[in-house]
This record gives structure tokens, C-alpha cells and sequence, in this order.
């Protein structure tokens, strides 16, 4: 299994001084969501933002899962209402947004001294039927995924376990992975913290750390 590495990318001068806009955008034009996979099923974007800057006022029109991948601290500002308090953030940390609406429209300003790192996946469909297969313990969810949040310690293994419908399985830390298969079959695999991949196939695996630091994996199972 092939994990997809997350860039980490600093944002030209010019860039920046789009963000004083209040005209609202798609999220998938807004400058700072920089889209790393899009199929038929899911969207998933990195979003890297530098500390003080805002991103521009943008649209999800999807249930959203977003995962930090740093530790910083944040607002929040809807539009036509006054920025929220700041919220720390740190890797690992999961936000489920279910759309109340048609689309949710928002800006995210970082007020602390790292870059804002986060993965925001956002599935295409909200299934009329979701399914009702659990994969294990639910970290978060909406009506479009269920999020799993496996903490594994050196030599530690999750439990077996089965995904029925498509997933993304994403590394929160630096790890060597190991996942094996009922049949005895295993695979290792060096991550490294943002790596991901997106599984379009019935799996049944175990995840372990071979390595010899504490690590965290992420996966979010589309309905």
C-alpha cells in the first residue's frame, strides 16, 4: 500500500494579500485549500495556514471531516457573525461538521505562532441509507462518515477489524505501520506524519506500530 505524502508548502507574499476579501468562495478555490485527491466519492484537501493569516470566507457544500495536524491556535468566523474565541488545536484532534443547511460558509484565522496544518476530507454523497457496518470504536462522525482513532503504543495492535465501505487511513505521527490480514498476511509500511491513502475495497486488517515511539492512525469511513 502506497501512502500519499502531504506537502508542506509556505504561502507566497501575494497570496496572502488575497485574504482581505469578504466575497466568499468555494472551498475548492479558496488559495489555501490545496485539493491532494478527488474522486466520485471524496474530497480532501490540505489546508496550510501561516500564523496571523486568515484564510479567504469559503463554502462547504459537503459534511466535512477536518484533522489537525499541528498545534496552534485558531478562530472561527462565520459569515456575517463576529470571530470566536480562540481554540487551541493539536494533532489528532478531529472536527465533524454536519451541513444544517445547504452550505456552510466560514473563515479560519490562526492566532498562533505555527502554521495551521489540517486535513479537510469531505465526502461527496450524504447516503440516504447509510450504512450500518462499524468498524470499531467511533471517534466522530456525520451522516456521510464515521471517523476511528487508533493510539498504539511501541508493539501495541488494534483489534481486527472490517471496512465494508470505502475508506482513508491517515498517519497523525511518524510510525513504522504494520497491518496484517486474517489470513497471516502483513505488510509494513514507514509513514510519516499526513501520510494517506484512500481504500476503495473491502478490508478486514489489523494495525500495528513496529516502531519504537508511541503513534496514531485515522480512519474515516465513508457511509
Amino acid at each position: 500500500m502506497k501512502f500519499t505524502p502531504v506537502t508542506f508548502l509556505l504561502v507566497p507574499t501575494m497570496l496572502v494579500a488575497q485574504q482581505t476579501s469578504n466575497n466568499p468562495v468555494p472551498v475548492e478555490e479558496e488559495p489555501l485549500h490545496k485539493i491532494v485527491l478527488k474522486n466520485e466519492a471524496v474530497i480532501i484537501m490540505h489546508l496550510i495556514l501561516p500564523p496571523g493569516e486568515r484564510t479567504l470566507f469559503h463554502t462547504h457544500t459537503h459534511d466535512r471531516i477536518a484533522v489537525s495536524l499541528s498545534n496552534t491556535s485558531v478562530t472561527n468566523q462565520q459569515m456575517n457573525e463576529a470571530e470566536s474565541a480562540p481554540s487551541p488545536t493539536k494533532p489528532g484532534d478531529i472536527s465533524a461538521l454536519t451541513l444544517a443547511d445547504a452550505s456552510y460558509t466560514h473563515r479560519v484565522h490562526n492566532v498562533g505562532k505555527v502554521p495551521f496544518d489540517v486535513l479537510d476530507i469531505e465526502p461527496t454523497v450524504r447516503p440516504v441509507t447509510p450504512s450500518a457496518d462499524v468498524a470499531g470504536p467511533v471517534a466522530a462522525e456525520t451522516p456521510s462518515a464515521r471517523v476511528y482513532s487508533w493510539f498504539l503504543a511501541p508493539g501495541a495492535t488494534s483489534p481486527m477489524h472490517t471496512h465494508t465501505r470505502p475508506y482513508i487511513i491517515l498517519s497523525i505521527t511518524a510510525m513504522n505501520l504494520k497491518m496484517a490480514s486474517p489470513d497471516g498476511q502483513s505488510a509494513g509500511h514507514e509513514v510519516v506524519a499526513g501520510d494517506f491513502k484512500f481504500i476503495d475495497a473491502k478490508t478486514t486488517h489489523n494495525l500495528s506500530n513496529a516502531g519504537t515511539t508511541p503513534g496514531q492512525i485515522i480512519e474515516v469511513e465513508l457511509k
